[in-house]
């Protein structure tokens, strides 16, 4: 008896089964899904995927299998083991925070900042979780240095895992990237303690969902470690306890850049985050920024040159 062999399919047939099957799921994004599952099994980046017309029938059998998978929500970077962020490509999985498009224009503000005459080009990125932000300014900013800082233990362990994916690019930039295991509301007076005063620019990424809030999505609700999204009673206690921490870590004239919600910038009045910022009284020039949907997203400020009690 001969052995059943999967049909031979058309790669274009095999995407628009995939598409379809993944917007009934609800999935948000159901053709860039489908094609980086289906780019991720043919073992070929996603823009060079219709060079291997038509798809096999083994092929076509494995991007079945991640296609359920899919369709029940578990989170595309998961299921191809790396995240697209700016020119990198980072390694993610359980235990640590995927980067997402709208923190691109966190990283952007922050490389425009750290672009300077500085004579250090010195920076910090607290609540590092993959190490996104970091690689980003350590590879687009020439010979500059940055402390990344994160505190869960799994999320700390991807981003050495990053460090070392990238460790070529970093080099190639002239620049170095130092990671340190630690709370980010205290790492001005513990492992960055010898950078007081000293740095250029501090960017953050922290968790600032309200702890009784529920993440609309299953792929944040059920896959992001939970210390990576909810940040207190209305979402902030982490933003402020970084305001701390930078306002000392800042030279006089250094920017500080925090992403936060949607709900989190202006229009939030007191639960915004340019209110905290002001309340605090160590900050000028606060400004809040559209992510590349339009919404409110990121938080800058500038620290005052003298600090106010």
């Amino acid at each position: 008896m001969t052995a059943w062999t999967p049909p031979v399919r058309t790669l274009r047939d095999v995407l628009v089964d995939g598409e379809r099957r993944l917007a009934g799921a609800g999935v948000p994004s159901p053709r860039v899904d489908a094609e980086m599952l289906l780019a991720h099994v043919l073992g070929v980046p996603r823009g060079r995927m219709f060079l291997s017309d038509p798809v096999d029938g083994t092929v076509a059998m494995r991007f079945e299998a991640l296609l359920v998978k899919r369709a029940a929500r578990v989170p595309v970077q998961h299921l191809v083991g790396e995240a697209p962020f700016r020119h990198l490509e980072l390694e993610v999985g359980r235990g640590v925070f995927v980067p997402r498009p709208e923190t691109e224009t966190v990283a952007e503000l922050a490389i425009r900042a750290l672009s300077t005459d500085s004579e250090e080009r010195l920076a910090v990125d607290l609540c590092t979780g993959s190490g996104a932000i970091a690689l980003a300014m350590a590879t687009e900013v020439a010979h500059s240095v940055v402390h990344a800082v994160e505190l869960e233990e799994a999320a700390y362990e991807w981003a050495v895992r990053n460090l070392v994916k990238q460790e070529q690019a970093v080099a190639a930039a002239g620049s170095r990237v130092l990671l340190h295991r630690g709370d980010a509301t205290r790492a001005h007076l513990e492992a960055l303690a010898p950078l007081v005063g000293r740095v250029d620019v501090v960017v953050t990424n922290p968790p600032y969902i309200p702890d009784d809030a529920v993440p609309r999505d299953p792929e944040v609700r059920d896959y992001d470690p939970p210390r990576a999204l909810f940040g207190g009673p209305d979402g902030l206690d982490v933003v402020r306890g970084i305001a701390d921490a930078a306002a000392a870590l800042l030279r006089p004239g250094g920017v500080l850049i925090v992403e936060h919600g949607d709900e989190q910038g202006e229009r939030g009045g007191e639960l915004g985050v340019p209110s905290v910022l002001r309340e605090h009284g160590g900050w000028v020039e606060v400004a809040d920024h559209p992510d590349l949907a339009g919404r409110d997203r990121v938080t800058t400020a500038r620290r005052a040159a003298t600090m106010t009690p």
